[in-house]
């Protein structure tokens, strides 16, 4: 595939002309700021535009420049970013924040060779902020763009693997136009996201439908092949509900690396196998904060997907017996718990205690 047999300036040229006529405006478009494009681009990753644009606002507010993210603390970045999941994504933006104007005077590289050696930035994303800001002439492929490429060539061939994945980015590059690319980019990313969307593409709609091997053969609806997904593995977690004599609740901050690192959590951790979830909550406590509690009654459960697994976390009431904190800076009594940054779990938890109330029947 690494030649195309797409008419690659006919088919630039329909998509620009769509792309021009529909002019959808969006907080980030327009700009050729490398910091708001770097951050629209890292925030859209895994997550809807309607939830993006008011993160995006907001961040903004309260970061309006690279410099004024290199110099907040990661919990500031990461109370900012609270509810758009993938933390790794913040930690990142802060690291490269720090990085871009301790070692490079707040300057962005141009190239997407040069951007690929900063924190959290990858092929696609580097392209991205490459083309849009600096014009340069790269190559996109996100999710969405995979669909469209498997749609034009008609692509019987399963997605996923790296034979596979570089022959889609050998078709991207093929049919890059000689100029626009940050505009063709974002018209091909739009046109996955409005109209060669995953189970209902509107074909009568499509800018490029006489260039599509798959409409004319009728098969969009097949493409692409995906891998058939296993089901994920569920892990059971506790947490316990401690408060102190003034009604403040315990909190424990995760490592900065890891699943959610940096966030607050209620104390507790995983359950081993066939382990009953009390038994855990006094094993863990005793293990990470040296003390002994008396685990009460059984205050919430909720379940949360991950990208490898399901949690599921039941939170208890408990009673600290004995033992003494570890003077670090990982744990808190919270009075006031909208200053801490939380997971989802944690967060639904912790907002659902105001109006918990005991079972009154036991599970049967």
């Amino acid at each position: 595939m690494n030649q195309t047999p797409l008419p690659a300036p006919a088919f630039a040229a329909a998509l620009l002309e769509w792309y021009d006529q529909r002019d959808t405006p969006m907080p980030w478009r327009g700009s050729r700021d490398p910091y708001r494009i770097w951050l629209s681009e890292v925030m859209l990753q895994q997550t809807r535009i309607a939830t993006v644009k008011d993160y995006y606002a907001r961040f903004l507010t309260l970061f309006p420049t690279i410099e004024a993210l290199a110099k907040a603390s990661l919990d500031e970045v990461l109370k900012a970013w609270e509810g758009l999941g993938y933390y790794s994504r913040a930690r990142n933006l802060h690291r490269l924040a720090q990085v871009v104007v301790n070692e490079r005077e707040g300057q962005f590289p141009a190239t997407p060779e040069a951007l690929q050696q900063l924190p959290g930035i990858g092929r696609y994303t580097a392209a991205a902020i490459a083309s849009i800001a600096f014009g340069a002439r790269s190559a996109v492929l996100d999710g969405n763009v995979i669909r469209v490429l498997t749609r034009l060539m008609d692509l019987p061939d399963e997605i996923g693997s790296p034979r596979i994945e570089q022959q889609l980015w050998d078709l991207a590059e093929a049919l890059l136009p000689a100029e626009r690319c940050g505009d063709y980019n974002q018209a091909l990313m739009d046109l996955g996201r409005l109209i060669c969307v995953p189970r209902r593409p509107v074909c009568e709609q499509c800018p490029v439908q006489s260039f599509c091997a798959a409409f004319a053969k009728g098969t969009q609806h097949l493409r692409p092949v995906k891998k058939q997904k296993a089901p994920l593995p569920i892990v059971r977690a506790a947490a316990a509900v401690i408060r102190d004599a003034e009604g403040r609740l315990l909190l424990v901050q995760r490592p900065t690396e890891g699943l959610l690192g940096g966030l607050w959590m209620l104390p507790g951790g995983n359950c081993e196998d066939e382990e009953p979830a009390a038994d855990c909550l006094r094993r863990v406590l005793q293990q990470t904060l040296n003390i002994e509690i008396i685990v009460g009654e059984e205050m919430a459960a909720i379940t949360q997907n991950f990208t490898h697994f399901r949690l599921l976390l039941r939170a208890f009431a408990c009673e600290w017996q004995s033992g003494t904190l570890p003077s670090t800076n990982n744990t808190a009594w919270a009075a006031e718990i909208s200053q801490y940054s939380l997971g989802k779990a944690d967060r639904q938890i912790i907002t659902g205690l105001a109006t918990w109330q005991p079972r009154l029947f036991a599970d049967p």
